[in-house]
């Protein structure tokens, strides 16, 4: 009876009109606060939007006409037979990027996956493969290019490359890599950068697989790394998180050569711990996770501070354990609130790094 009753509900789904795609909602009006939230605070002129956030699935939602209505009571039928489905959400985000098309990549490495939020096909996609038959174990960062997406998994030592189906394609960095983590691409020299953690250094890959360079080794001096995690890239420098020597060293791309640092150990907000992400806006503000202070903070591309964001908590805003930082083209700023299992969005609203010059 059970299997005749699941069948029946399949049938019925199936013939169904065909439903419209899911909108991707950010929730930007769902601030438990109930109000919409700006940082700096008034009196002071405003930076960033609180623009909602992401968790899963909950964040596709569909129009409601009859025909999907008569789907979702036919899935509580099959739900009462043969109990309710979990629903997919994230669970210990770690970083991310947007592509082109919009698509916003994200790991997870209490997951072991990376999730696609597809706004244009409506979908969450879940990746688990990380090269044939193997699954991810600690997805760790990802970049995308021309359709490639490159997620560096720590424990398998590899950098993962992921076709926009998400068939896994051979992975390049096995053998050169002891744990590899923040990763970033120069799409002009088809050059992909990796912070390998253990090695303490940045090993720079060409799109083949091969070994072009090495940056850096372990010390406290200038061009040097301990523990180096996340990175990024843009306008030809690369963003160093040298995390357990409490900095960002900014190094120019094809040479290595140190630029300048930013960020100084201390207590105070805007003060460096721990800092994990880092990313760069079109204005040239430069993004930090200081993930011991459960803080986004904000520097000019000198290295000045201009504010921070966060502190620890669960409300909108607030931070526990965060990791990654990541931008897109229309300088959206996403942060992996890694223990709080979400996405946090804000939007720049202008000004900052060229409005204090």
């Amino acid at each position: 009876m059970t299997r005749i009753l699941v069948l029946a509900a399949a049938l019925l789904l199936s013939a169904c009109a065909t439903p419209e795609p899911a909108v991707l909602h950010y929730g930007m009006q769902d601030a438990p606060e109930g109000k919409r939230l700006m940082w700096p605070p008034e009196p002071e002129v405003p930076r960033y939007l609180y623009a909602g956030q992401l968790l899963g699935e909950a964040n596709f939602r569909r129009s409601g006409k009859a025909g999907d209505s008569l789907g979702g009571f036919l899935r509580w039928i099959a739900g009462i037979v043969a109990g309710p489905a979990r629903p997919v959400e994230l669970q210990r985000p770690q970083s991310g990027a947007v592509d082109e098309a919009g698509r916003i990549y994200v790991t997870d490495v209490s997951r072991q996956a990376v999730y696609v939020f597809d706004p244009l096909a409506g979908r969450l996609d879940v990746w688990e493969k990380a090269e044939g038959l193997a699954n991810f174990v600690t997805p760790v960062a990802v970049t995308v290019a021309r359709g490639v997406a490159y997620v560096s998994d720590a424990d398998l030592g590899i950098v993962a490359r992921i076709g926009a189906d998400g068939t896994a394609q051979r992975p390049l960095g096995r053998g050169l890599l002891k744990r590899p983590t923040g990763i970033a691409l120069d799409a002009e020299r088809g050059e992909l950068y990796v912070s390998d953690t253990a090695a303490h250094d940045i090993k720079v890959l060409g799109l083949s697989g091969e070994l072009r360079r090495t940056l850096g080794r372990r010390g406290e001096g200038e061009g040097e790394f301990n523990f180096p995690t996340h990175l990024a890239f843009a306008n030809g420098e690369l963003y160093v998180t040298d995390t357990m020597n409490s900095r960002i060293q900014v190094l120019d791309g094809a040479s290595g050569r140190v630029q300048r640092s930013l960020g100084a150990r201390g207590l105070y907000v805007g003060n460096l711990v721990r800092p994990k992400g880092v990313a760069l806006d079109t204005e040239g503000n430069v993004y930090v996770v200081e993930s011991y202070y459960d803080h986004l903070l904000v520097f000019d591309r000198l290295g000045r501070f201009l504010m921070g964001i966060g502190g620890l908590g669960a409300g909108s805003g607030k931070f526990y354990l965060p990791a990654g930082v990541w931008t897109d083209r229309l300088n959206r700023v996403f942060v992996a609130d890694t223990f709080n299992g979400r996405v946090v969005m804000f939007q720049h609203l202008g000004g900052g790094a060229d409005a204090e010059q």
